[in-house]
């Protein structure tokens, strides 16, 4: 018998080279707050924004990789007691900028009422929800069409996620051209941050067969795009290409949530400042590897995008990596061999852990295999 699904996803999506000229389109006249980094490139966005759409109420330019509680805390301060309360908040950039902008969506009230939601889990309904206009300059996270947020405790070592209905936003503008410009680093890491969202959403209990459809287009084309891109980052098409596999990525897991590969991820960023796309992709050969047997319209989902043989795909796959120079293992991640013990071992009982559909026995019978522990 089939297992009853649901996929919804109200964000409003908008795609195109050159959409961004039109965000003034979007905002409509409202009174609006802008979320964005404060380099040379995102100065110029602002200013040809002001020009079209009229002076922000507020301001937030010194938004930080990994948004942490300490700096969240004090911007959300800001934007609470701003008297001009926006009407929409636009967040221009990144991953950390879109993640940033839904905590002072949810934070009208006060930082404090977050800081509930995230240790207890309760108090949603205190929560605000002012609309956001996502636009995102990197193609990776997704986060411009999921209702989560990831907020990092690097204090006491702790990773929470903000994660809400009322946190979707509403309107989406991805501009291939605001990918433009990026360098080979910053194209790789998010690259596999969202090939990591494609395969982890299949792997996953929540899957159903239009997050699969979803994950299955993300995941061939990030494939087979990213080494080209990579020779070639100044090619539009291929960025355009890349962007729209990344969406894709990220309508999969906006159903479904992450899996194993990202809860082992983040105490290795955490404690060794690994960047987040190579945290959650340098176990996806193992986990490949220790779900090739996992049936139904999963199993034809990972054939789809590797072929019939899933086990000569796992061990392609680690090549495909190492091609790029991403070690495959704890050690060459730095991470000592009772560290990686540990990591596991709470990983596979937290929160995406449990949304795993494999088996920790068939994990560390890959990770035999493959010498993730070595």
């Amino acid at each position: 018998m089939n297992k009853i699904w649901n996929y919804q996803n109200p964000v409003s999506i908008n795609f195109g080279e050159g959409i961004f000229k039109k965000i003034h389109q979007f905002i409509g006249g409202r009174n609006y707050a802008l979320i964005t980094y404060s380099d040379d490139q995102f100065t110029s966005y602002t200013r040809s924004l002001i020009k079209t759409s009229g002076k922000p109420a507020l301001l937030i330019n010194d938004i930080a990789p990994n948004p942490d509680f300490e700096l969240l805390s004090e911007q959300a301060k800001l934007y609470s007691e701003i008297k001009n309360k926006p009407e929409v908040i636009v967040a221009l950039g990144g991953g950390s900028v879109i993640d940033s902008a839904k905590v002072f969506s949810a934070a009208e009230n006060g930082f404090e009422n977050i800081k509930k939601f995230l240790e207890t889990k309760k108090g949603g309904e205190d929560l605000s929800s002012t609309p956001i206009i996502a636009v995102p300059s990197t193609s990776g996270t997704g986060s411009e069409v999921t209702c989560w947020a990831t907020i990092w405790d690097k204090k006491n070592s702790r990773k929470y996620s903000l994660a809400h209905e009322k946190l979707f936003p509403e309107i989406a503008l991805i501009d291939p051209k605001l990918m433009m410009g990026k360098s080979y680093e910053l194209t790789l890491v998010t690259a596999l941050d969202a090939l990591s969202h494609a395969l982890e959403s299949i792997w996953n209990i929540n899957a159903n067969t239009i997050s699969a459809n979803h994950a299955t287009f993300a995941a061939k084309s990030i494939l087979k795009i990213l080494p080209t891109l990579l020779n070639d980052l100044t090619n539009i098409n291929l960025r355009t290409e890349m962007a729209s596999a990344s969406l894709s990525a990220g309508l999969a897991f906006s159903s479904t949530k992450t899996a194993i590969a990202h809860n082992l991820s983040y105490p290795i960023t955490l404690g060794w400042g690994v960047p987040h796309g190579i945290a959650c992709s340098f176990t996806l050969p193992t986990i490949l590897q220790s779900v090739v047997s996992i049936g139904g319209f999963r199993e034809e989902s990972l054939k789809e995008i590797f072929g019939d043989n899933l086990t000569e795909a796992a061990d392609n796959l680690k090549i495909y990596l190492e091609r790029f120079n991403i070690g495959t293992t704890f050690l060459e991640l730095g991470i000592p061999h009772e560290k990686s013990k540990k990591i596991i071992d709470e990983a596979f009982i937290g929160e995406r852990g449990l949304n795993f559909i494999g088996s920790k026995e068939n994990f560390l019978k890959a990770a035999g295999s493959y010498g993730l522990l070595l």
